[in-house]
């Protein structure tokens, strides 16, 4: 026993495992190949063992019964043949040894690589691994992953892969070098096809771990691999530099996200004195409790192996500091080197960078790659344990917060160590090493693994072994008593206080309770001797003191009792009354279980007082009571075993659950599918689901719960007919048919596929499914087959047929037209289909009409013909509109017949309808009579005409007649007057309408079809710019990552954002950060401003100190804007509080749009210091999602732009290109040019000449510009020369000669010179040109030379142009001769011109795209800003009701897009540091504005007359439109920030930032608004209460004194 280091003691035993000490009775499992083991993974979900062997893939259960095997060997092959296998010559049937086994269960696959065809790889289903579910061998050399060396080993973990917004599943391998293998020692493998990959491709290419000639030398042989917290580490020994044999072990790590290996970095493992132990054997990853992992090494020098420890994170820290001194420290660590490049013969100095790294920095392409510690930077651990003999394997598991690895060597024997330490990590790496030796001229190895494998079950109760065993992890139960419990000093083993036994931790129930669990290193047990107090009344609660042997201690025990459950089914219960028995009745609680299988006999054990006066305790079901079993323990406990369920009656019962496993649960899968709480298991025997420890297994024989279910049963089948159209659904009934809907794998009827209907799936009895329409089959009836997870089949017994319906006959055969006849139809398999035929007939009724007198009581006779067709008749009779009078009287049928009876209206008479003792009944005439009387005709009113009866010569009139006056005629006239007209009217608008339309689809079809033609005419265009953009972007790749990539840092990214758009630019006071302060002054100040600073950060005066601006008339916009950016710098010390003003601010802005303006113009301008104060906001929080997402595509896209436009023609004068977005930018003429490349030697600087591309119409500035981007492209644009600041040389023969734009030997036409080009001095392809800055002592000279041209210049009143003249001098000349001819060429740009526009958006599109995608992709990171800021605005417009939808989209719109990703995407030297030319920022701005146009919720309405950059993106709009919206949606899903989140994020930026910032200047500035509005400002605080209880207006006054220098009376 002995200490490491004094804060890392450590302790350790060693227990063989053997047969005769640890007794007979512990059941050994075994499980015997017929061929070597190579491989043993083990499945994480479902414990299955898969073993890779030579010849067979086996896979067992976790008690190691075979499942299933499937052969993989031997295979006809030779070393030299490239697979398919057929096409080789010389093959045999040779072995093939398992490389590579991994479980990949997300889709539930088991990767196979083996040696032989190459190392080709298989995908198993893992569930059978007797079904290959992918093999190819015919992909060719890129799917190699394995090798075919049996020496080689091979190591790979599972990894996923992003790419275009995808996520992949993939695996690393790990790989050492055999004769015929790749080189690849690294590779990254996809396990799915995407676009031109293929399942197992190495989708990486990296050629520093790759492709090196150095690799065989280095004799790489691999061990582990493992990835943890976004990196992925091997482990692997080799040589150091390949001159010797000897190796040493290295750890690498790389980002599991770096798509080139980057920052793959070795690190170098030291074990025990002078690295005694050297070379890798195995690895284990462990997660401890409170002791470490160790790691393994082992030696074959004097029969020893070692045990070392090595934290992650330390191995971490090291390779951080190698990264750290390579890329910031020129390589070293306190002055000496300690980083190596590995593979590589260069010798010069490559660690030259300067820039910072973090703990998560993962590389970048144009830093120096891979790294690797030099031996004196090696991370050294002492060796904590020496064993004689070989260690070959390790496993390591955390027992009662202690770490305990199990090893094992080649003598066949199992160590158990226990580590102990007082150092706690979250993460330690497990592994050892063993020695080898040197003799002659050979490696010599010791070592004989016959332990390759050692691991966990998924209990951590039993180890597997590759020796054909799994043993037990303890033997706890063995011991009888505490004390020889307890002098095991085993963690795993601890006495159970309560039960009385020796146990695992988690087997004794209450050892969570204090003293209910012993484990003493001192080998103490605790006997408990008394209590004090002796006794409780129920219904208290204190502390009871008991009494040890050893030593006391106090705890709480709770006596009083608990009614739990009451809605379980069980109760025991004693004969007590608590009216008369009082306190002295039991009590129960804590009944231990309370679920209860029923048929099995249970013990059920709880707690209570007052249970010795008491003899008899009863089980009660209902009635009759019914006692099973008692036993009683003195006052305390009592334990019962019982079975019955009875009803839950009140306290003082306890209550518990009986269940039976098989009740509804008929089958195996219905079984499997029960809540695991009850412990329900398919009992094979028994063929019945049944409570677990009910099934009877034999010895042996599998556990239940691992046993297969049998195959699917189909017992019925609905319906069992279907028609050949197919379309109904079919429902399968029966058993077994799998647990999950997605169990369901596939369903045939009759040999056709039939579409499973997952919403309608019940569990393991019944399945749906819709048929489809089947052609010519052999035959039309057959069984249906259903497959499910697994493979396993079931097959009907009955048929399924296909048929159709045949009718045959039709009664009635005739029926009327309008329909409601009831049919009958008859035939043949009218039964096909999921429901009983039915025919429904649609049908109307209609009625015979007749005409009747008002008063009935007729019998009516209808005649025709077709009367037989009607089933059921309906008459309906309805009377006319014709009026009858009714006389009423008496004695009228007495008098006289209705023959006899006469009647006049006026003078026309009427007919006797019907004649009745009191009635009368008359038929007026139709047409109104006159009247008969002269009187009546004179009277001009509405004519009373007189009803008179006459019966023989007796006349009686009895009343007065009216007609109404109605003019059916004008009726007649006036209805069609207005109909036909109004008909006339409608039909001409609706053929105008047709004509109309016809017309613009004709036009819009003939549109369509030119873009379609102009869309064709440039597509090869586009492919061939496109491809020779990215075959030209390749050499710009090393920009595109972070390290590359020129971000500006903080301070000068708000500096322009903030201030360069000012008057004064970059010569702006708080950019150059120098203010005029007389140095006597400096100090007063300082003091000052620093009291003007608390001034503002008192919300009251900030507040009035901004109103009191805004109404002042001359504080303008710009004024606004630039206050604003001061107000930031000034309070970006305290964001929170800023934060708190712009809400206090824009909550005031609100209410005023809301309420007196149209809400929607909110935020749209800069017109309110708050507006600007939202910009500067987003622009400081969305600074790191710049550098860490939107960036990169940002800065592709500006790339691209860029190259494709210098691609082409620009002109230097009018700033127009050849290929641009912008049509006000293009250039308008076809020039001649070509492609030259110029070999340039920088002078001073060395022999190496750059290869840099030009145009030969270029100036000799563009030139220069070209050349000092190629040859300092690893510096940011500010810190690369300047072109005026170097001068260029072409030297064609022995003497040179300066090239510039404008000299003596410039061409003249008339008054215009041209500027100078290549072509004018004649420069061919691959002249070389030197490259020189410009010398002080001679800078004078050149520029008086140049200015005294510059004179000659102007005294001749030339002018100057490039390419193309200025279009109004041009026509100014041409108009002067005349030309006709030279007048076309000055028209406008012409469709032959706008092509090119297309060309170039095909080209750029896909990184416009991906900077669309990377800035409103809500799937992915969003600034916390973001959503804080859009919730903001949710929970404002809830508080208003005329706040729409569309409202709230444009707020969103004008805070985020049009105020923040607008600017940054119009001026990339915001965030980056580069020159934006005019003509990038032509198309920039076409880009920008399409990007307005996309976050708009109107609709815009294109036509000839829209500008071209609106018709460029058109038919993109609408996608990126989607992309807005899904964007805000998904923002408004995601989960609040909360304030304190927020305000935490902002306190985080104002500590990182603040200190660069001029915050001093920004005061000084802000000082001097407040001077100019003093007055004001003094006003307003004196009007505020709130101002006066703080004096603000006093300390404004001190203030100014102070900085104005004023004597006061203060």
């Amino acid at each position: 026993m002995a200490s490491w280091v004094s804060l890392l003691p450590f302790l350790f035993c060693q227990l063989i495992v053997q047969a005769q000490e640890e007794g007979s009775n512990i059941p050994i499992l075994e499980f015997t190949s017929e061929t070597s083991i190579n491989n043993v993974v083990q499945d994480p979900q479902t414990g299955r063992i898969y073993l890779g062997a030579v010849n067979t893939i086996f896979q067992l259960g976790p008690s190691l019964r075979l499942e299933a095997r499937a052969e993989t060997g031997p295979k006809e092959d030779a070393r030299t043949c490239t697979p398919p296998p057929a096409a080789c010559q010389d093959t045999k049937l040779m072995p093939n040894l398992n490389k590579l086994l991994l479980v990949h269960p997300s889709n539930g696959s088991l990767v196979v690589c083996g040696s032989r065809y190459r190392g080709i790889c298989s995908l198993l289903n893992l569930t059978n691994i007797e079904q290959q579910l992918y093999y190819s061998d015919s992909k060719g050399e890129r799917t190699y992953v394995a090798s075919i060396e049996d020496n080689v080993n091979v190591v790979g973990v599972m990894s996923t892969y992003k790419k275009d917004g995808q996520a992949f599943n993939v695996f690393l391998v790990g790989k050492g070098y055999g004769s015929l293998d790749s080189t690849k020692l690294i590779s990254t493998r996809i396990l799915q096809d995407y676009r031109e990959w293929v399942v197992f491709e190495s989708i990486i290419e990296a050629s520093t771990v790759q492709t090196t000639p150095f690799v065989p030398k280095y004799l790489h042989d691999f061990r582990h691999a493992f990835k943890d917290n976004g990196f992925v580490y091997f482990l692997f020994s080799r040589t150091l530099d390949g001159t010797d044999n000897k190796n040493f072990t290295f750890i690498s790590r790389l980002c599991e996200d770096d798509h080139h290996y980057y920052s793959h970095t070795e690190l170098q493992l030291n074990c025990g004195p002078n690295n005694r132990y050297n070379k890798a054997q195995a690895a284990f990853v462990a997660s401890p409790g409170k002791e470490l992992a160790r790691v393994m090494h082992e030696s074959g020098m004097y029969g020893e192996s070692a045990l070392c420890m090595y934290p992650l994170n330390s191995i971490n820290e090291r390779l951080v500091d190698i990264i750290s001194a390579c890329y910031s420290d020129s390589g070293k660590i306190s002055g000496f080197p300690a980083v190596d490049i590995p593979y590589s013969s260069k010798t010069e100095e490559f660690c030259t960078s300067k820039i910072a790294v973090s703990a998560s920095f993962c590389g970048a392409d144009f830093l120096p790659s891979p790294l690797a510690s030099k031996p004196k930077y090696a991370l050294k651990e002492s060796a904590l344990l020496t064993k004689s003999g070989h260690l070959t394997a390790v496993a390591v598991v955390v027992e009662n917060e202690h770490t305990i690895a199990f090893l094992g060597n080649n003598q066949g024997e199992v160590f158990k160590v226990e580590l102990s330490s007082d150092l706690l990590l979250c993460f330690t790496l497990i592994f050892y090493l063993k020695r080898w030796r040197v003799w002659g001229n050979k490696l010599i190895s010791d070592c004989v693994t016959l332990f390759s494998n050692i691991f966990f079950d998924l209990s951590n109760s039993h180890l597997y072994i590759t020796t054909e065993k799994k043993v037990p992890v303890q033997t706890c139960l063995q011991k009888k008593d505490c004390q020889s419990c307890v002098e095991l000093r085993d963690p795993y083993c601890g006495w159970c206080v309560l039960e009385g036994r020796c146990t695992r931790r988690s087997d004794c129930r209450r050892a969570e309770e204090k003293n209910g669990w012993l484990w003493s290193p001192r080998q103490q047990c605790v006997k408990i001797v008394s209590f004090s107090p002796p006794n409780l009344s129920c219904k208290k609660t204190q502390k009871v003191q008991p009494c040890f042997s050893s030593h006391s201690l106090l705890f709480t025990l709770s006596l009083c009792s608990l009614h739990l459950f009451p809605s379980l089914q069980c109760s025991a219960t004693l004969t007590c009354t608590p009216h008369k028995h009082g306190a002295k009745c039991p009590q129960f609680e804590n009944p231990d279980p309370v679920l209860i299988p029923v048929g099995y006999k249970t013990r059920i054990s709880f707690e209570g007082i007052n249970l010795d006066r008491y003899q008899k305790i009863t089980l009660i079901k209902e009635r009759p009571p019914i006692l099973k079993s008692m036993q009683r323990k003195w006052g305390k406990y009592v334990k019962c075993l019982w079975l019955v369920p009875p009803t839950p009656p009140p306290p003082p019962f306890i209550l518990v659950t009986l269940y039976n496993c098989s009740v509804g649960r008929e089958d195996c899968s219905l079984c499997k599918n029960a809540d695991p709480k009850y412990s329900c298991v398919w009992c094979a025997k028994q063929k019945a689901c049944v409570y677990e420890k009910l099934c009877n297994t034999q010895h042996g024989s599998e556990h239940p719960d691992n046993i297969e279910c049998p195959d699917p049963q189909i017992t019925d089948i609905i319906p069992l007919y279907g028609p050949l159209r197919g379309g109904i659904s079919i429902t399968i009934r029966g058993s077994n048919l799998g647990i999950h809907k997605e169990d369901i794998k596939n369903i045939t009827v009759v040999g056709e596929p039939c579409i499973h209907q997952p919403e309608k799936y019940s569990v393991s009895t019944s399945v749906v499914c819709e048929i489809g329409p089947v052609g010519h089959l052999r035959q039309y009836w057959g069984q249906v087959e259903v497959v499910v997870k697994g493979g396993k089949r079931g097959t009907s017994s009955m048929n399924f047929t296909y048929r159709d319906p045949i009718p045959e006959t039709v009664t009635p055969a005739k029926g009327p037209k309008a329909g409601g006849t009831l049919i009958t139809i008859s035939g043949r398999f009218l039964d096909t289909g999921r429901f009983p035929p039915s025919i429904i007939v649609t049908h109307t009724r209609d009625f015979f009409f007749c005409v009747q007198s008002i008063s009935g009581g007729r019998n009516i006779v209808v005649t025709g013909s077709g009367f037989n067709l009607i089933q059921t008749a309906v008459m309906k009779v309805q009377g006319d509109n014709f009026t009858a009078i009714e006389v009423s009287g008496r004695g009228f049928s007495k008098a006289m017949t209705a023959k006899e009876a006469q009647a006049f209206v006026g003078d026309v008479s009427c007919v006797v309808n019907t004649l009745q003792d009191d009635k009368l009944f008359l038929d007026p005439p139709p047409i109104p009579p006159r009247a008969r009387s002269r009187r009546h005709r004179r009277d001009t009113r509405p004519e009373m005409l007189d009803l008179m009866i006459k019966f023989g010569k007796g006349e009686w009139v009895v009343g007065s007649v009216q007609y109404e006056n109605k003019n059916d005629s004008s009726l007649y006239i006036i209805i069609p007057a207005v109909i036909v007209p109004m008909l006339l009217i409608i039909a001409i608008s609706v053929y105008c309408y047709r004509r109309k339309s016809q017309q613009a689809e004709r036009e819009y079809e003939k549109v369509k079809h030119q873009l379609e033609n102009l869309e064709e005419s440039v597509r090869d265009r586009c492919k061939k710019e496109f491809t020779d953009l990215m075959i030209e972007m390749e050499d710009h790749t090393n920009d595109l990552s972070e390290g590359r990539i020129p971000f500006l840092d903080y301070k000068t990214y708000t500096d322009r954002v903030f201030f360069l758009p000012s008057k004064d630019g970059a010569n702006d006071v708080m950019i150059t950060g120098k203010l005029d302060i007389p140095e006597a002054r400096r100090a007063t100040v300082t003091q000052a401003l620093n009291q003007f600073s608390n001034l503002l950060n008192s919300k009251t005066f900030l507040i009035n100190f901004i109103r009191t601006l805004e109404r002042s008339h001359d504080f303008n916009a710009r004024a606004k804007v630039y206050f604003a950016s001061l107000l930031t710098v000034a309070l970006h010390g305290k964001l929170e509080y800023y934060t708190d003003i712009m809400r206090t601010l824009l909550l005031e802005l609100m209410e005023e749009y809301v309420h007196s303006k149209n809400p929607k113009l909110m935020l749209r301008r800069s017109e309110t210091v708050v507006e600007r104060m939202l910009c500067n906001w987003m622009s400081i929080c969305l600074y790191q999602f710049l550098k860490d997402s939107a960036g990169e595509p940002l800065y592709k896209l500006f790339r691209a732009i860029k190259h494709q436009i210098e691609k082409g023609p620009v002109d230097a004068r009018v700033k127009k290109a050849k290929y641009t977005l912008n049509d006000t930018g293009l250039l308008g003429d076809d020039v001649e040019y070509s492609v030259l490349t110029l070999q340039v030697l920088v002078h001073g600087e060395g022999p190496d000449v750059t290869p840099v591309k030009v145009l030969n119409c270029d100036t000799i500035s563009q030139v220069k510009e070209k050349i000092i981007e190629q040859v300092y492209r690893n510096l940011p644009y500010s810190l690369r020369p300047k072109v005026d600041s170097v001068t260029l040389e072409w030297r064609p023969g022995s003497t040179g000669q300066i090239l510039s734009d404008l000299d003596l030997t410039s061409q003249k036409e008339g008054r215009w010179r041209r500027i100078n080009t290549l072509a004018h001095y004649n420069v061919r392809d691959n002249a070389t040109l030197v490259l020189s800055r410009v010398l002080h002592t001679h800078q004078n000279y050149d520029q008086n030379q140049e200015n005294h041209e510059e004179r000659n210049a102007l005294l001749e009143d030339d002018k100057v142009f490039h390419l193309v003249r200025p279009a109004d001098e041009l026509d100014e000349i041409k108009s002067k001769r005349g030309s006709i001819k030279d007048k076309s060429m000055t028209k406008a740009i012409t469709e032959i011109y706008l092509t090119r526009l297309l060309s170039v958006k095909g080209t750029l599109q896909q990184f416009v795209d991906d900077f669309f995608r990377s800035v409103l992709c809500s799937g992915a990171v969003v600034p916390p800003a973001v959503k804080y800021f859009f919730d903001f605005l949710d929970e404002q417009a809830l508080k208003h009701n005329n706040v729409d939808e569309e409202t709230i989209h444009i707020w969103k719109t004008n805070s985020l897009p049009l105020r923040f990703w607008v600017n940054i995407l119009k001026n990339p030297h915001f965030i980056f540091d580069v020159h934006v030319s005019e003509v990038v920022d032509a198309s920039l701005s076409v880009i920008a504005q399409t990007f307005m146009d996309a976050c708009t919720k109107s609709e815009h309405k294109l036509s000839r007359d829209s500008p071209s950059n609106k018709l460029l993106y058109a038919k993109e709009i609408s996608t990126y439109k989607k992309m807005v919206d899904d964007y805000y949606k998904g923002i408004r899903q995601m989960v609040p920030v909360s304030d304190q989140d927020m305000n935490t994020h902002l306190a985080e930026v104002s500590r990182s930032h603040t200190d660069k910032l001029n915050t001093q200047v920004a005061l000084h500035q802000l000082y001097q608004y407040a001077s100019k509005y003093y007055d004001g400002i003094i006003a307003s605080l004196d009007e505020d209460p709130a101002a006066q209880s703080k004096q603000l207006t006093l300390r404004l006054q001190q203030i100014a004194a102070a900085l104005e220098n004023k004597v006061t009376d203060l």
